[in-house]
């Protein structure tokens, strides 16, 4: 080994690095062999990423075009050499890669560590780890490494015992690619048996699409492929085993569960391609992170050429993984290309047509899984119809909610179950929306409905003010927010109640007119109510009103919602609206008709302007009353 040209240089890992190592370090992990599985995956990344860049500058090659992973095991030594001669790294690299973590949501997965050994262990395969899983079995890591195309002397040597420290230093290395040696802990020494690492690599990397080798026996110098080393999507679907999809999964995602669902297709034709797409079965950690990596692998003719792919898949779809694999794009093909090229709008109709039927598959044939996925995934399909038009009636099917038919808070009913059950006469399918599940369950605007047997769904989700903006109807019901407008019962409300409700209004009319004069410009309107059974009151929006919650989603953007008054619906026969018409004396009319306001505005979950004033005009009529 020639001198280093630069002296070796020891250097601290980022914070979030050390707290992952710790975590690797004394885990509990069960599944300690994916240290494996982990290292392979990164190897065909690494050979990847040069039969990728290769195409433009094939010298990058240095001759040798084909790509390979070598395991060696020693017994003796307690080692385990695993070996690419992929793209490499630089030093810059090196400590780049190996000395901090840049993956969107690390933050997030190391605040939900817990200290309890077992539940961080299951984060853990969550999260994928990557090079660190090689502290679970090794208390001292060694990468040898040179990137493809740079002279033998910029080779270089990091090495760490996993306490907070690593060094690098500069060698020569004759090889192009990454070479890792694990030094394995005392109780760790059963990885160094050639024939346990045959089973994992038949276990976690059969279908990694280039060649593992291993020496034919102890005493053989000849290695020998010891997996199938053919691209799984490229293998027909009857020839390929549930656990084979499996296991491709974790290596496209490096997540240990298993998925929902998967769907795996050959599209011939004008456009040829082939597509294996997966649902997971949990959200990711950066699910929310608009800037989150997301997209497919995407591969030209079995050459890969970039990861997360977002083109393919609306961003409502982004939860979906897996790889898409084209007969017909350019190899050179750019990310600003994948924007303009006609032909992948075409590939992202047929993809998201084909996730939406394998999502209608799930849910007609598995509603246990389909549960799991509106859990993890149920918000983000909501943003779907105000995303995809074309495709609105297809997801509208797929949406699922909470509602008064059982009142609990899980989001188990369709829209075909809620039509299915709806009254005689009934035109308009009824929700009602709030921050909470708790808020849209006892809104005082289900009162009639709820006296009437009337289904109403309860939507607290982010996202529901916008999906209704979008969704206007369903299999040619239309949607009624209960608190929009005013509330027209249709063919459910009988003559006799029509005109009692006419009744009651002209019979209060000069009390209306008072609360109005009350109230001022606080409130667009002040009527009887049709809505109202148990409350004193409740307010209205406009037929064109943004809703409260989209109003405070904006707030909290930074964003100024625009002016918009509330209509106030009374209920005269309340023992409160009563005692307000019996008082004549002013001001303590207009204390009491400001509090019943506030309280309708406190019981649709808005904050009230002035709290200090609604607390001493409370006291005011709690003292009077003595």
């Amino acid at each position: 080994m020639a001198e280093a040209t630069t002296a070796a240089q020891t250097m601290g890992f980022q914070a979030e690095v050390k707290q992952l190592l710790k975590l690797m370090i004394h885990s509990l992990y069960s599944h300690k062999e994916i240290f494996l599985r982990e290292l392979i995956s990164n190897a065909s990344d690494a050979c990847d990423k040069l039969r990728f860049e290769a195409l433009a500058k094939p010298e990058l090659l240095e001759g040798g075009s084909e790509f390979a992973i070598t395991i060696d095991a020693d017994a003796t030594a307690h080692t385990i050499t695993i070996s690419d001669n992929g793209i490499g790294m630089t030093r810059a690299e090196t400590i780049d890669h190996l000395g901090t973590i840049a993956k969107s949501g690390t933050a997030d997965f190391l605040s939900r560590l817990t200290g309890d050994q077992k539940q961080d262990a299951q984060l853990i395969g969550q999260f994928g780890v990557g090079f660190y899983s090689s502290f679970i079995v090794a208390d001292n890591v060694e990468v040898f490494s040179r990137k493809a195309g740079e002279p033998a002397s910029a080779g270089v040597h990091w090495s760490s015992k996993g306490d907070g420290e690593f060094t690098v230093e500069s060698v020569d290395l004759e090889a192009r690619g990454t070479k890792i040696v694990l030094h394995l802990k005392e109780g760790e020494h059963e990885f160094a048996d050639d024939y346990r690492l045959r089973s994992l690599v038949h276990k976690y990397s059969d279908h990694i699409a280039f060649p593992v080798r291993m020496r034919k026996s102890d005493k053989d110098a000849e290695y020998e492929t010891v997996n199938h080393a053919q691209a799984l999507w490229t293998r027909p679907r009857t020839e390929v085993k549930d656990e084979e999809y499996k296991e491709f999964y974790r290596h496209v995602t490096h997540d240990y569960s298993d998925p929902l669902a998967w769907s795996h297709g050959k599209v011939e034709g004008k456009k040829e391609y082939t597509s294996l797409l997966y649902i997971p079965g949990r959200a990711p950690l950066d699910l929310w992170h608009r800037e989150g990596a997301r997209g497919l692998k995407l591969y030209v003719r079995r050459v890969f050429i970039m990861d997360d792919a977002e083109q393919f898949l609306p961003l409502y779809l982004r939860f979906v993984k897996g790889v898409v694999d084209s007969a017909d794009l350019p190899l050179n093909i750019s990310r600003e290309m994948l924007q303009q090229d006609a032909s992948i709008d075409s590939m992202r109709t047929g993809l998201t047509r084909r996730v939406l039927e394998m999502l209608a598959k799930l849910a007609k044939e598995d509603t246990e899984k389909y549960a799991t996925f509106w859990k993890e995934f149920g918000a983000v399909l909501k943003e779907g119809p105000a995303e995809d038009h074309a495709n609105k009636d297809r997801i509208a099917k797929l949406l699922r909610f909470s509602s008064t038919h059982a009142d609990k808070e899980e989001q188990d009913v369709s829209l075909d179950d809620y039509v299915a059950r709806m009254k005689p006469g009934q035109s308009s399918i009824y929700y009602a929306i709030a921050d909470s599940f708790g808020a849209a369950k006892s809104s005082p605007h289900l009162e009639v409905l709820r006296k009437k047997g009337i289904e109403v769904l309860l939507l607290s989700d982010r996202v529901d003010d916008w999906l209704t903006d979008h969704l206007r109807e369903y299999d040619g019901k239309s949607l009624r927010n209960v608190a929009r407008g005013e509330l027209d019962l249709g063919a459910v409300q009988s003559e006799e109640e029509k005109q009692a409700q006419e009744s009651l209004s002209k019979e209060h009319s000069e009390l209306v007119e008072r609360l109005k004069k009350s109230l001022g410009d606080r409130v667009s309107d002040v009527r009887t109510t049709v809505r109202l059974a148990d409350s004193p009151a409740c307010l209205v929006l406009g037929e064109h009103d943004l809703g409260a919650q989209m109003r405070r989603i904006l707030e909290a953007a930074g964003q100024k919602a625009p002016e918009t008054k509330p209509a106030l619906e009374i209920n005269p026969a309340h023992p409160l609206l009563q005692r307000i018409e019996a008082t004549s004396e002013q001001a303590t009319f207009d204390d009491l008709t400001m509090l019943v306001f506030e309280q309708a505005t406190l019981a649709e979950g808005s904050h009230l302007p002035d709290p200090a004033a609604f607390v001493q005009r409370l006291n005011r009529l709690l003292l009077a009353m003595h």
